[in-house]
């Protein structure tokens, strides 16, 4: 449909029942929901068509009320479902909205016939008293249709669905020795080749129609999300998708290739790009998909501005269309707006059909409802076909929903009207529990565990495949295919419909669009407005752009300075060459830099190229374009000022041409590593890959190695090498004008001093007999073999290679997709006891069938467990807590006066809607606060808090936080081990842990890794882990059922009611509690925004005492079949938009109840001051020994290495990649000049592997230490100095192996001597991995993540590898000569090249040869005799009386010493400075932990506290 500022649909397009009625009716439709600027009209013919399939065709309604004043919730045709009011969430935005629409219609009008004094199109002249909406809407029908603009609107209807995708085929957690066994490796292999199969559903059946809301329910895993993905045609990851699925009269295919933007699937996390503004994200949408016929002849901006203004007016989003949207980075709009921006952008596309994937995830309640509504509003506004699944739903959101499908295993277990659905599991042989709500219920009796069969009842369906089969034969399936019947025959399989489908998707596209594209606009109007959307990301977030500039000019003066005026003298030739190479290889790096953020922005490049906004590739080109003045500019910049500080040749021409190089060569490798990034699915990957290539085309530059002595079977690397060419012509552009004076020549000094210069050559390659200079041209011929004639051929295949990787990085951006996914598995610890669990079959159903016996086995364990679980008797409670905190206009109170207390054996709920301070005050009461003031009072038994209060505490948050590699029992035995004091035996600490897994239902799961566990059973874990510390006083929990099914959700609360009953007291926030789930809490402390006290006291049986405190007090009363939960949050205000015209907070103030609670804690204190203190059980701040606690973090820390075998086979491939690659570029080097300078750059770029191998080790360094941040160090479990040791004491064996992998490969096949194998091993071995261990580590303790941690690692080995005396040599550093002394690389590189070349003799190559005439009647040897006595060097024809050929280096220590200030007789000296220098390392880990982490990195305050003391 052509939906756009002014544009409303008409009738569907299909031939009716009635010959006579128009297929378009000028008219509103009868169906009681609410119309707008944005909606479609159904023809009357089409509701009846549904109310006569169910009875109810009297649900019509007659009139047409207006929008603006109806108040009254009405039903749609034959639907249960609620209607919300246009105006539900911004009244006062949608007022003003009406006056705006009739003001511009009145112009419009008035435009069109002057003269005319009013208008009978408008509803009524601004400033009358009344002004009716819905008549406005009706003119602007008509407009539309005089403008003959053709509508659509599409349902869908599905048959025989069938969705195969990949199975598990593995039960076992992977380790190195699993992946190296070769018997494992063939199974692999086979798996690839044969992968297991199974069916995602299998039996589906349904009808949504246009203007209905269907929802999706089912237990996590059902098959939720791939219903969805498949209705919304997204079935790229599945591996077949068989049955029937029909758009009316489209085909799948259909929509695919022609109409994808009208069926769209959103996922679960709303992703969008973060700097953008509100109103920016929905305006690119808008004019995006931006039809060609537009009412009132609106231009595109005024359409886009319309369409913007009304979806932010009727969505609530006015006040945030200025605001970033936002991320977890990124400051921006709420949670609840977040999801509203989805849906506007959504109804900003004119999505057709749209799919809703758990939206509701991690919303509060209210927050929830207001998304359910948004969704009804838009539903309702533009006759959309919606889909929705969501985990945890309250019955009023249930009540916005026409349709429910049910899940079951894969199979359809219910699909129809959605106020039938309960009757009919009712009539099936299952009952609710008291308050249980219907999605609750529904989703309960696919639980085997979770549903109640009906007494009297019997043979009732159990199994997945019973239930698919008994809703078949049911009058409910009969209905539906009666249905999905009638519809089929009106509208699928309809030629005329199709066409006039077609015609109306044709009227909308733009006049230069290909017509059968699924594309609104055409390519250029794309790349406009993508470019203007890039440029707006841009300036969102300016700090990465202003940074890549400033690392330039940094990186440019660095450089500028150790080349500083480069003389123009032969021994700067080196120099030269070097320079020029770090100046295209820096922007060949800075490039890479770009990886991750593409793979941050994919999956919103790919959902809106699959919304039809544009295609992927138009978003390839505008970074492209849009990043070239950037590009431009900053080269420029880095240009500038390194040939200006180096001095190269100072000539226009040259300056140009060399920029020329440097920008184009910018431009060619971002397109290269763009492509990369588009080409391959993981970051991880992407990254890897890039290394590797990186590393290939360095090497094989022609500078570290020249082309003439690369081996045969690897020199074609150079001839596609890029960087190559941009070499050459840098190289050719300098040197073909330098006359390079001669440094020395050969021969002089004493005994030489009247020879003439026929007699004297330079010692330089390219050196001519009887000339003081070398000739540039000569000198990169013979060294390069490179030509200046060659330049603009460079210039031009550098420019093929830029066209060819913008083509690749087009294509493949534009035509690569998701694959298929792997079904998670839950994985054992190999020799584990227990048998895996079958994941891909489901045993529920033996679980009902027949092992009834076991479950009670397990249950009165469970329930013997739970007795012997100590009991409490101290009560915690608290007293006028405050808490505010520094921002940056002053400061912001978040808890304002909060009071109460938690009784053993009471299991206390504290609820509020999202910002209210819920976790903030469970923080506080658990002493996890580390930042603002905090006051009040707390108090164990009325008296101070024990010293160690947080070790006799559990707290459980909301993320649960583990070593994912770590079984079960083995995260509760760690637990255990550190947290119960040193004086319990070992063997009791096992034996509790025991008991922990049989309280908590993890008995079967207790050798299962807690990373592969469901949700559900890494929540009872991360419980269960702190049961294992044996609390003594209470048990906080953050939002214990966040992200659970309904089912799920009950057993959690279930298992702490049932540790509440036995004595444990609990405090636990929760966001969208059920009636049934409410009613688990005995107590409920209740907040508001600001932090203040609604509520706190009894909630009383079935929330009575709760609801006769609100409605006592002036609230609406509470419906006997409504959520007290939802009921208390919604008369209180709660919700993005919702407000309260009472102040609850004074109400409670000033209450008897709170008064009484306020009794209530005195006498609890009195009571508890009569009884001696609540001693500490810790009397040092850890339960056990530093070495304790060392010895298990080691052992934990080796193991999670150990089963992490992504981390370690990249680590291992990486070194044995690079060893073996390295090794044949230099393969079997001669002791030639040149071959010892191969031999010498084949130890540097071994060396450069220390920032891959550290940019690796550094994301579990963090992860690790995430952990312990985040749960461990508030449990006070153990030291952080014991974690600092176990990572770095874990992590070297490993570095240890790889590089003696990489030694293996790299050693002989370079051609080193066997005779110094043993001492290079112990440098690059042992040594080596140390040190880069030591300063990767040392590195992320500095900073918060590890993408911080790589960028400045990058900069700091910038330094190591500059001033290593490689790059540029020693004696010509200048001032930078201290650096040189301060690089740890300085001596790694002396120590390997001086064992290694040291004390050997060198045979130099005809090339490296310079021929010298002796004075008539000497012969050679004669006359260099007394120079190479002084000088050194050697000659190859003694006894010749000509063209001496004379070798200016006799031995690699004449050699090594002059080029590089290299000794042989250093290497054990360089042993002691890298061991101090890696002893330094892990001091400065320690310290930067303590500065940074432990002292929460207020560096300032600190240094001067510690400087005050000292004076």
């Amino acid at each position: 449909m052509a939906r756009g500022s002014f544009s409303l649909p008409s009738a569907p397009l299909t031939g009716m029942a009635d010959p006579g009625t128009s297929p378009v009716l000028h008219e509103l439709p009868n169906n009681g929901g609410s119309l707008s600027v944005l909606s479609e009209l159904p023809s009357r013919r089409t509701l009846a068509e549904y109310d006569t399939l169910h009875n109810d065709a009297s649900a019509l309604n007659k009139g047409t009320p207006t929008i603006a004043n109806e108040k009254v919730p009405k039903k749609r045709r034959g639907s249960s479902a609620s209607r919300v009011d246009i105006d539900f969430f911004d009244p006062a935005g949608v007022r003003q909205l009406q006056r705006t629409l009739s003001r511009m219609s009145t112009n419009h009008e008035d435009e069109k016939r002057p003269g005319t004094g009013s208008s009978d199109s408008t509803a009524t002249a601004i400033g009358d008293g009344h002004f009716d909406f819905e008549k406005t809407l009706r003119d602007i029908l008509r407009k539309r249709d005089e403008a003959d603009i053709k509508t659509r609107e599409l349902g869908v209807v599905f048959e025989g669905l069938r969705v195969v995708g990949l199975g598990s085929s593995a039960s076992y957690q992977e380790t190195l020795g699993s992946l190296l066994n070769p018997v494992n490796i063939i199974a692999n292999i086979q798996n690839l080749r044969h992968p297991p199969l199974r069916d995602i559903l299998s039996g589906f059946e349904g009808l949504v129609r246009p203007g209905e809301m269907l929802l999706v329910l089912g237990r996590p895993g059902s098959g939720c999300s791939t219903l969805l993905k498949t209705l919304a045609n997204q079935t790229d990851e599945f591996r077949s998708v068989e049955g029937k699925i029909s758009y009316d009269s489209l085909t799948p295919a259909d929509i695919t290739k022609h109409y994808r933007g009208d069926v769209q699937y959103c996922p679960e996390d709303d992703v969008h790009f973060p700097t953008l503004t509100v109103e920016q994200t929905l305006a690119f949408a808008a004019k995006t998909r931006a039809p060609q016929a537009r009412p009132n002849d609106l231009s595109r901006d005024d359409y886009t501005t319309q369409v913007t203004d009304i979806l932010t007016t009727i969505y609530g989003l006015r006040h945030a269309k200025k605001t970033p949207v936002g991320d977890a980075a990124i400051r921006g709009v709420s949670g609840g707006e977040k999801k509203r921006v989805s849906i506007a952008e959504a109804s900003a596309t004119r999505s057709r059909v749209t799919s809703w994937d758990n939206s509701t995830r991690g919303l509060d309640a209210s927050t929830a409802l207001e998304f359910g509504r948004a969704l009804r509003i838009g539903t309702d506004l533009e006759r959309n076909t919606t889909i929705v699944s969501i985990y945890q739903a309250g019955e009023t959101l249930y009540q916005l929903f026409d349709k429910v499908c049910v899940i079951y295993e894969g199979r359809m277990a219910y699909f129809g009207r959605a106020d039938q659905a309960k009757e009919y599991f009712i009539n099936m042989g299952y009952e609710p529990v008291n308050r249980q709500t219907t999605p609750d219920f529904l989703v309960a009796v696919t639980d085997p565990n979770g549903r109640i069969p009906r007494a009297g009842f019997s043979n009732i369906p159990r199994t997945a495949v019973e239930f698919a089969d008994h809703f078949q034969k049911s009058r409910a399936g009969e209905l539906n295919r009666e249905e999905i019947r009638t519809y089929k025959q009106a509208h699928v399989g309809s030629p005329e419909q199709v066409h006039a489908y077609r015609e109306s998707v044709w009227a909308e596209r733009s006049r230069h669009a290909n017509k059968k594209s699924p594309y609104t606009i055409s390519i250029p109007m794309q790349a406009k407005a993508v470019m203007l959307r890039r440029a707006q990301i841009l300036s969102g977030n300016n700090t990465a752009t202003i940074a890549n500039l400033v690392s330039f000019i940094l990186q440019g003066i660095i450089v500028g300075t150790v080349f500083v005026k480069v003389p123009e003298t032969t021994s700067a030739f080196f120099s030269r060459g070097g320079v020029l190479f770090f100046a295209l290889l820096f922007s060949a790096l800075s490039s890479m830099a770009e990886i991750p953020a593409l793979y941050a922005q994919r999956p919103i490049v790919l959902r809106q190229s699959k919304s039809a906004m544009y295609h992927p590739f138009i978003e390839a080109v505008a970074l492209t374009l849009v990043d070239l003045p950037i590009t431009f500019c900053t080269t420029l910049v880095f240009g500038i000022i390194i040939y200006f500080i180096v001095g190269l040749q100072v000539s226009a021409a040259q300056f140009f041409v060399f920029y020329l190089y440097l920008f184009t060569m910018s431009v060619v490798m971002k397109a290269w590593f763009r492509a990369i990034a588009a080409g391959l699915k993981s970051e991880a990957t992407a990254q890897s890959f890039a290394g590797i290539v990186l590393l290939c085309l360095v090497i094989y530059t022609g500078y570290t190695i020249p082309q003439r002595n690369m081996i045969g079977a690897l020199r074609w690397i150079s001839y596609i090498n890029p960087l190559r060419y941009g070499f050459e012509g840098v190289v050719a552009n300098e040197f073909y004008t330098l006359k390079a004076s001669c440094s020395a020549l050969i021969p002089q000094g004493p005994g030489y001093e009247n020879i003439s210069l026929s007699n004297q050559v330079c010692a330089a390659v390219g050196a001519l007999p009887g000339q003081d200079f070398v000739d540039g041209n000569r000198f990169m011929k013979l060294s390069y073999g490179y030509s200046y004639s060659n330049n603009w051929r460079n210039f031009g295949i550098i420019v093929a290679f830029g066209v060819a990787f913008l083509a690749g990085q087009f294509l493949l951006t534009e035509y690569s997709n998701g694959s298929g996914v792997n079904t998670s598995n839950v994985l054992f610890k190999r020799g584990a006891k227990g048998a895996p669990v079958n994941n891909e079959k489901s045993d529920e159903e033996s679980v009902d069938a027949g092992t009834a016996e076991d479950a009670s086995t397990d249950a009165q364990a469970v329930e013997k467990a739970l007795t012997a679980h100590h009991r409490m008797t101290d009560i915690f409670s608290w007293q006028h807590i405050q808490y505010t905190v520094p921002v940056s206009d002053g400061e912001r109170r978040l808890l304002d006066d909060v009071s109460g207390y938690v009784a053993p054996g009471k299991l206390t709920a504290l609820m509020g809607e999202s910002g209210a301070g819920k976790t903030t005050l469970l923080n506080v009461l658990a002493q996890r606060i580390s930042t603002g003031v905090v006051t009040g009072d707390k108090f164990v038994n009325g008296q101070t808090l024990p010293p160690d209060f947080q070790s006799q505490t559990g707290y459980c948050q909301q993320m649960d936080t583990h070593v994912p590699t770590d079984t079960v029992r083995e995260a509760l035995l760690f637990s255990a081990r550190l947290r119960q004091p040193a004086s319990v035996p070992l063997a009791e600490k096992e034996a509790y842990v025991e008991t922990c897994l049989k309280m908590c239902g993890l008995e079967a799961f207790a050798d299962a890794t807690v990373g592969s566990l469901g949700v559900e059973h890494r929540k009872r874990t991360t419980i269960a882990v702190e049961l294992a510390a044996k609390p003594k006083l209470l048990l906080f929990l953050d939002e214990p059922t966040s992200g659970l099914d309904s089912q799920s959700a009950w057993a959690i609360m279930s298992f702490l009611r049932s540790l509440a009953d036995n004595g444990q007291a609990i405090l636990c926030t929760i966001h969208q509690p059920s009636a049934e789930l409410f009613q688990v809490f005995d107590r409920l402390l209740l907040l508001r925004k600001g932090g203040q006290t609604v509520y706190f006291g009894d909630i009383g049986h079935e929330a009575t005492t709760l609801i006769h405190y609100f409605e006592k007090n002036g609230s609406r009363p509470c419906n006997p079949s409504e959520n007290p939960a939802e009921f208390m949050l919604d008369v209180i205000g709660a919700g993005a938009t919702a407000t309260s015209v009472i102040d609850w907070y004074d109400i409670w103030t000033h209450s008897p109840e709170a008064k009484q609670v306020q009794k209530d804690i005195d006498a609890i204190h009195t009571e508890g001051r009569n009884r001696p203190p609540v001693g500490a059980t810790l009397h040092t701040e850890f339960a056990t020994s530093w070495l304790n606690q060392t010895t298990l973090l080691i052992k934990r820390d080796s193991l999670a290495h150990y089963r992490d075998t992504t981390y370690l086979a990249a680590k291992l491939l990486l070194n044995i990649i690079a060893g073996l690659f390295i090794g044949f570029t230099f393969f079997k080097a001669d002791n030639s000049q040149q071959g010892i300078q191969n031999k010498l750059f084949a130890i540097y770029m071994g060396t450069i592997l220390a920032a891959p191998l550290c940019n690796q080790l550094q994301v579990p360094f963090l992860k690790t230490r995430e952990i312990y941040e985040i749960r461990e160090r508030p449990s006070r479990m153990y030291s952080w100095t014991a974690l600092i040791t176990s990572q770095i004491v874990a992590e070297i064996p490993w570095n240890i192996f790889g590089s003696s992998m990489f030694f293996i490969c790299w050693f002989w096949t370079v051609g080193f001597e066997n005779s110094r194998a043993g001492y290079t091993y112990l440098v690059f071995g042992v040594i080596f991995p140390l040190y880069y261990t030591s300063i990767g580590q040392a590195t992320a303790a500095m900073v918060p993540n590890a993408e911080t941690a790589a960028i400045l690692f990058a900069f700091l080995f910038s330094f190591v590898l500059t001033f290593n005396g490689v790059l540029q040599p020693f004696r010509m550093l200048g001032w930078w000569q201290w650096m040189y002394r301060l690089s740890p690389f300085t001596y790694l590189v002396e120590a390997l090249l001086g064992q290694s070349l040291g004390r050997q003799k060198i045979t130099c190559s005809s090339v490296e040869l310079v021929s010298v005439d002796p004075p008539s009647g000497r012969t050679c040897s004669e006359y260099l005799e007394k120079y190479m006595s002084v000088a050194g060097g050697y000659v190859t024809n003694p006894s010749a009386t000509e063209s001496c050929e004379f070798c200016a280096f006799a031995t690699t220590d004449q050699f090594l010493g002059l080029s590089f200030n290299i000794s042989y007789d250093h290497r054990w000296r360089n042993v002691g400075i890298l061991l101090a220098f890696v002893v330094f390392n892990v001091a400065a880990t320690f310290l930067f932990t303590y500065i940074f982490r432990i002292h929460s990195g207020n560096i300032g305050p600190w240094l001067k506290k510690r400087f005050s003391r000292s004076k």
